[in-house]
């Protein structure tokens, strides 16, 4: 009988890393099914769909208020489903706040359960550890400093190198996606990425926006271009181009995120999986990170974080090299002289991207294909299998 898999991915970031497990699990198990809640690119790797990430897609503390029923409702629903299923492996793709109770609970009803991206417990919310080692018999990490704090509490844990690494080898291509984008050769040009939620868009869209502005007043014939993850967020977005910034040389663009970082001379970005997505294309970035006021309280309140830095290519990095900014910080008087220190500073770009290649080189270690060899080894007859063979 061909093996099962459900999946549970929480945003685009868990979309990307579900959709290459999916390909490096089908090419070990050829028959596998796939079925879960998914992203496009999960679906086009052939995993059905029962539910969309838009479900899950939800940034913050306060914002995550409104959205509790139908994320408690959409929880029971996959829990009553893969219990019944019985898929021989459930993995839960980040969304660790909605993922681990559902795996908790489908591990007591002895379902194998595997987590793929660790959430950030060395960072903040550290006691989430104990819940973890109740809740998965695999925690696959994709940075390399984190296996290390899992065995400090008992947890397994794998250090399989980042997806992203492996498939953001191509040559970099700054003049092709300029033309995509009508930009001149020569131009200088900043992608603008305020985030692809509408909770990071509501915090940052504006600050970005005047950002661009005031850099616009010092750097002549500057282009800037901003990838809109979906549609219904492009209102959003307008409407803070029209506030603060109605004289930029705009490009506005439906996804093509990359595209639009690969066009750019320096990024301006949320903190988060594109940050690392900016290091492994090798375009010097300033970051900012800014949440909603209530969120930001008990942040602070109850000194939820736990690293002296938020990006992660400062948290990967020998030594931090982005300049990111938080919460208040996050405004053009600030991230404007960043970006144009980045614009205009060969030596500031250049320490930005000796780090980046170190970083991109130690996470390149075919993450998919390490993942799934972790989970096979999970799955009893595959295991029994292999001890025989062996």
């Amino acid at each position: 009988m061909p093996l099962r898999f459900a999946l549970v991915a929480g945003e685009a970031s868990g979309d990307i890393l579900g959709a290459a497990l999916i390909l490096a699990l089908r090419a070990r198990f050829p028959q596998a099914r796939f079925y879960g809640v998914t992203g496009p690119r999960m679906r086009d790797a052939g995993c059905d769909s029962v539910a969309t990430i838009d479900a899950l897609s939800v940034m913050g503390i306060a914002e995550v208020v409104p959205k509790i029923p139908a994320l408690l409702k959409l929880r029971r629903t996959l829990h009553e489903r893969f219990a019944v299923d019985r898929p021989d492996c459930f993995i839960g793709i980040d969304a660790p706040d909605f993922n681990l109770p559902l795996e908790r609970r489908l591990r007591e009803a002895g379902l194998r359960v595997a987590h793929l991206v660790s959430p950030t417990v060395w960072a903040w919310r550290r006691g989430r550890v104990n819940t973890i080692a109740r809740s998965v018999d695999l925690m696959l990490c994709l940075f390399p400093f984190e296996p290390k704090f899992y065995a400090e509490h008992g947890v397994r844990a794998e250090y399989i190198g980042h997806p992203l690494a492996d498939e953001l080898m191509e040559p970099i291509a700054r003049e092709a996606a300029r033309a995509r984008f009508e930009i001149p050769a020569g131009a200088p040009c900043v992608a603008v990425l305020p985030g692809s939620r509408g909770g990071e868009l509501a915090c940052l869209a504006e600050p970005f926006a005047a950002a661009a502005a005031w850099l616009a007043h010092r750097v002549e014939n500057l282009y800037c271009v901003l990838p809109v993850a979906k549609p219904s967020l492009r209102p959003v977005v307008d409407r803070a181009i029209a506030l603060h910034a109605p004289n930029v040389r705009w490009r506005v663009v439906d996804g093509q995120s990359r595209e639009a970082m690969r066009a750019a001379d320096v990024v301006l970005l949320a903190s988060g999986t594109a940050t690392l997505e900016c290091l492994l294309l090798r375009r010097p970035m300033v970051v900012g990170y800014r949440v909603a006021a209530a969120t930001a309280w008990l942040i602070r309140t109850f000194n939820l974080i736990k690293t002296e830095h938020v990006s992660l290519p400062n948290l990967l990095a020998t030594q931090p090299v982005v300049p990111e900014f938080i919460q208040e910080q996050v405004n053009a008087e600030t991230l404007g002289p960043a970006l144009l220190d980045l614009l205009q500073q060969p030596a500031a770009r250049d320490c930005q991207l000796a780090q980046f290649m170190a970083v991109a080189n130690e996470l390149r270690r075919d993450a998919a294909a390490r993942a799934a060899d972790a989970i096979a080894g999970l799955i009893p007859q595959v295991a029994a299998h292999a001890r025989v063979s062996g």
